[in-house]
């Protein structure tokens, strides 16, 4: 597998969705630090989940 660019939001997400999968942060304040809502987190946490870290980046990117 080779390299993936990432931005600096999407890498972001990526530590505070991980924070959440290991039980150290709560869905709700992930949500209020991304400034996202919590369906939202609900989503990404599932495509973290299906795809790994890389279905996180942005698909308009490459």
């Amino acid at each position: 597998m080779g390299l993936i660019a990432m931005s600096e939001r999407d890498l972001q997400r990526i530590e505070i969705l991980s924070k959440v999968i290991a039980d150290r942060m709560t869905m709700v304040s992930a949500a209020h630090v991304l400034d996202l809502s919590t369906r939202q987190v609900r989503r990404l946490l599932e495509r973290i989940r299906t795809g790994g870290a890389a279905a996180i980046r942005h698909k308009a990117i490459g």
